[in-house]
């Protein structure tokens, strides 16, 4: 399972999601994913599923292109970035790390925090949910309208 547009160029992986739960699951390979991204953009199409007696439709009716940068947790990155702002220091964002259940020990721990007090974040719009594998929800990306750089909707 990998990457299906693997060039370096374009490092884009493709998901297909109904409206009625646009979600999908991804590989976990780091905490870090959660706050920086996933490290390769997506390409969402979400479909409308429609059943009658003798067939099933699908009808496309969202695409979004979510660069990787934008691929992180809506909420952990809008948090973090709040803290930033405010002045958290590194204890702050460890506690804060460890209150959200971010899979990680404690070296884990304050290397993400020195990495975050370094680097802030950018905005992520998925919605991540820690498992053994990403939980991915694009509900929030749908209903951007191009309103965001890094993530481009097109709608029918």
């Amino acid at each position: 399972m990998g990457i299906d547009l693997p060039d370096p160029d374009i490092q884009t992986d493709i998901k297909v999601t109904s409206i009625v739960q646009p979600q999908s699951s991804c590989p976990f390979k780091d905490s870090r994913q959660k706050i920086y991204g996933l490290g390769y953009n997506l390409l969402v199409f979400v479909y409308e599923k429609r059943d009658t007696k003798d067939s099933c439709s699908l009808n496309f009716i969202h695409c979004a292109f979510i660069d990787k940068e934008r691929t992180g947790d809506y909420t952990m990155t809008l948090r973090l970035r709040e803290m930033l702002k405010d002045g958290a220091n590194k204890e702050d964002i460890i506690s804060f790390l460890r209150d959200r259940n971010i899979p990680a020990d404690d070296l884990g721990f304050n290397a993400l925090a020195d990495e975050i007090l370094s680097r802030i974040p950018k905005q992520g719009y998925l919605t991540i949910s820690n498992a053994l594998q990403w939980r991915l929800q694009y509900t929030r990306v749908v209903g951007l309208n191009n309103s965001v750089e890094g993530v481009v909707n097109y709608d029918r």
